[in-house]
């Protein structure tokens, strides 16, 4: 054999690739394949951060394929005809791919495996190139997957990870393949103004930066919504720009209470990739169903207005999603905070929300976006369904002194210290000189509507 396809989908790095080191392994020549699949535009998942983000990712991959002597191949249509185009154009025998767990994956890679067979050649899929652990690899006595975190983690810590390895040396790609041009970001529009660059150097560097000079206190402050004491490595992962596997080996030799709990957020991302495997309506539909009448007319469409703009009158909720529009990026604590009140307080269907993160966050990843929301909204897997965020006394233990809230909220400036969070308790001309909603619910009538509505009243 002398030639192989990479297909290239959400792992576009260089560095520990195994779909890559194996075709290399076995072939003079490979090329290195990205198809730009019009589907995905069709089915709603094309949001333009993401699109950036990946055309960074795309234009660095080429960068590090050229460095090497190989070069990256872009087309665009349907993935399946254009894998088997350029298996027959390359005269390719095998096409290596990433496994993945979503319905459209798993579909997508059912259909190009009978495709290539009919034509005479092999697909092989590698495990281990998006996940530490293969999902299905841990499962319970009586469940084909774990659906509470813990026991999974229990489980999870005790498997070894493979081996990693770096990026290869050199990559021969056959001159007469053909490709079109890269993609740019330049030629997009409505983009988050402080969107993140994106491509593995980024990522890589980012990375190195957070193991020397982050990690250490991420135990203590990953909570902490102005510190902004998380790593931001979540776009790399979801575009594969970093591996989860060299991840783990990294945070473990840098060890502490720090790395262990870094760790953890990443056996978190392998906990819903495996639930979603085995069970992808969860996409869509609740994992548990609660039976749950969500609201809808006049009045929560204007609640949902103004929870996407960021006009809620709860400080530490606005502020987060203003945080989303502007950096299509947003903290986890805020995640929690905005999904717990969109869903519990306002009691809007969490699908409603989903969506909405999905069109701008550029970590837009659909098993952790879709599991935890259902996870907040009490459908997915929390062992406590019912519980509801209190977004004013959250507000007050993670930006005590109402940092966070006063960067993004900026009518709320001239308010001290805590006072930030309550700013509906102002008073007369004080009041009035604040361009800032009221609540546009009592937490008390939110609770009580919620709890009625799950029969807990």
């Amino acid at each position: 054999m002398n030639v192989s396809i990479v297909l290239f989908t959400a792992d576009l790095r260089l560095h520990d690739h195994p779909p890559l080191r194996a075709a290399l392994d076995g072939s003079r020549e490979v090329v290195p394949l990205f198809v730009r699949d019009r589907s995905v535009d069709g089915a709603g998942f094309a949001a333009p951060n993401r699109l950036a983000f990946l055309a960074d990712c795309l234009a660095d991959l080429d960068a590090g394929l050229r460095e090497r002597g190989g070069r990256l191949v872009v087309r665009s249509g349907d993935v399946v005809e254009e894998v088997c185009r350029v298996a027959v154009e390359a005269d390719a025998d095998e096409v290596h791919l990433a496994a993945d767990v979503s319905r459209f994956a798993r579909s997508r890679e059912a259909r190009l495996r009978r495709a290539l067979e009919a034509r005479g050649r092999r697909l092989l899929v590698h495990d281990t190139v998006t996940t530490v652990v293969p999902p299905g690899e841990l499962t319970p006595a009586a469940s084909d997957h774990f659906a509470v975190f813990t026991p999974y983690f229990r489980h999870w810590s005790r498997w070894k990870p493979r081996g990693t390895f770096g990026a290869p040396r050199a990559v021969r790609v056959p001159d007469r393949i053909a490709s079109e041009p890269l993609p740019s970001r330049d030629r997009l529009s409505g983009l988050s103004p402080a969107l993140p660059a994106g491509g593995e150097r980024e990522g890589r560097g980012r990375l190195t930066a957070w193991l020397r000079s982050g990690v250490q206190d991420y135990a203590d402050r990953h909570d902490d919504l102005s510190g902004d004491a998380t790593s931001r490595l979540s776009p790399h992962l979801h575009f594969g720009t970093l591996s989860p596997v060299e991840l783990v080996h990294r945070a473990r030799r840098a060890g502490g209470p720090g790395a262990e709990a870094f760790v953890r957020q990443l056996a978190w991302r392998d906990f819903h990739r495996q639930v979603l495997a085995a069970r992808p309506d969860a996409a869509g539909s609740d994992y548990r169903t609660r039976h749950d009448r969500w609201r809808s007319g006049r009045s929560a469409r204007d609640d949902i207005e103004a929870w996407r703009a960021g006009r809620t009158g709860y400080p530490v909720v606005d502020a987060a999603m203003r945080q989303l529009a502007h950096e299509g990026w947003m903290h986890n604590r805020g995640r929690l905070l905005t999904a717990s009140f969109l869903t519990k307080t306002l009691y809007v269907d969490w699908r409603v929300g989903a969506r909405h993160f999905l069109e701008l966050l550029v970590d837009g990843d659909l098993a952790n976006n879709q599991l935890n929301w259902q996870w907040t909204a009490g459908t997915g897997t929390d062992t406590r369904p019912n519980r509801v965020l209190n977004p004013v006394t959250q507000g007050k233990r993670y930006d005590p002194d109402g940092a966070y809230v006063r960067r993004w909220v900026p009518e709320l400036r001239g308010l001290a210290g805590a006072a930030v969070h309550e700013p509906w308790k102002l008073r007369g001309l004080d009041r009035a000189a604040v361009d800032y909603p009221d609540p546009v619910v009592e937490l008390s009538e939110g609770l009580d509507r919620f709890r009625r509505a799950r029969g807990r009243d």
